[in-house]
């Protein structure tokens, strides 16, 4: 079994910024990918960054240049730095891990945007 624990969501005006951190933890068989999506209320759960093995990172088209994605496989933790956020960035945010034998997802962090 793979534990995940998130943290960082909070409530920031328009305009800030936060860092969401992901570390993995248990039953860990070769990360291929690591990742967040979200999930805003009546919206369906969508991808917003994913760090895959070899280096690389894919972005939803609505958060390019403003997010980054990183990563410490050392300590198998994942990072999501959001700068200039917008009241749209408004959601709970899951950490998503693909490993050689399953797919684990997070218990969501909670992220509001004021405008």
């Amino acid at each position: 079994q793979v534990q995940l624990v998130e943290s960082g969501g909070g409530l920031v005006q328009a305009g800030g910024s936060l860092r969401l951190s992901c570390a993995a933890s248990g039953s860990i068989v070769s990360i291929n990918a690591m990742g967040w999506y979200r999930q805003a209320p009546g919206k369906q759960r969508e991808l917003v960054a994913q760090s895959i093995r070899g280096g690389i990172t894919r972005y939803a088209d609505s958060v390019k240049g403003r997010f980054t994605i990183s990563r410490d496989n050392a300590q198998n933790t994942v990072y999501l730095q959001m700068n200039s956020l917008k009241p749209e960035d408004t959601a709970v945010y899951y950490c998503h891990v693909v490993s050689l034998d399953r797919v684990s997802w997070g218990q969501g962090t909670q992220v509001t945007v004021s405008s």
